[in-house]
C-alpha cells in the first residue's frame, strides 16, 4: 500500500516560487499526495499558476525546450487563460530528448525539445519576445484539431480555443 500525505500551503504573491515548491512535492515517489492551498489575496500571478494543478492529470515527465521558437510555440499553444510566459530553465535531474516530436517528426531533435522526470528550476523569465499573428496561430490550431480528429494527439491535453 502506498502512503498518503496532505500538504497545507498558504501563499500570498509567490509567482516566483510556487511552481518549483509545488513541483518538488508532487516528484516525490512512492506517496500519494494531495496539496491544499490558500492564497491569502495575491495581487500576481500565484493564483493563476496555482490554477494549473487544479485538475488531476498527472504526467511522468516536465517538458522544455531549447529554442526561443520552440518556447513560443509551447506557450501560445498551452491550455489556460492566463498570460503566455516563457522562463530560462535549468533541470536538476536527468534529460531525455521529447519523443513525441523526435522520434519521427525531427529526427536529430533540430527544436531541442525535452523532458524530464525532475523538476526544472526556473532561472530568468524572458519577457520581451514575439508571438505569431493570430492568421498563423489559428492555422496551427486549426491543423492540430484536424490530425486530433483523425486519431493523432501530437499535443497531448487540450487543444487551445481559436485565438481572436
Amino acid at each position: 500500500m502506498e502512503s498518503s500525505i496532505t500538504v497545507l500551503l498558504s501563499t500570498y504573491n509567490g509567482e516566483k516560487f510556487i511552481q518549483e515548491q509545488i513541483d518538488s512535492i508532487l516528484v516525490q515517489k512512492n506517496v500519494e499526495i494531495k496539496i491544499l492551498v490558500r492564497d491569502d489575496g495575491s495581487s500576481d500571478n500565484t493564483c493563476k499558476i496555482i490554477e494549473n494543478y487544479k485538475d488531476n492529470r498527472k504526467s511522468e515527465y516536465v517538458y522544455f525546450a531549447g529554442t526561443l521558437d520552440a518556447a513560443i510555440w509551447g506557450a501560445e499553444l498551452a491550455a489556460g487563460d492566463g498570460m503566455e510566459r516563457i522562463y530560462v530553465v535549468d533541470p536538476t535531474g536527468d534529460i531525455e530528448d521529447d519523443p513525441n516530436l523526435t522520434d519521427k517528426k525531427f529526427p536529430g531533435n533540430p527544436t531541442k525539445s525535452y523532458r524530464s522526470k525532475q523538476p526544472l528550476k526556473i532561472v530568468a523569465e524572458v519577457t520581451k519576445w514575439e508571438g505569431h499573428s493570430p492568421k498563423i496561430l489559428n492555422n496551427m490550431i486549426e491543423n492540430l484539431k484536424k490530425l486530433s480528429e483523425m486519431g493523432i494527439r501530437t499535443i497531448k491535453g487540450t487543444i487551445p480555443k481559436r485565438i481572436c
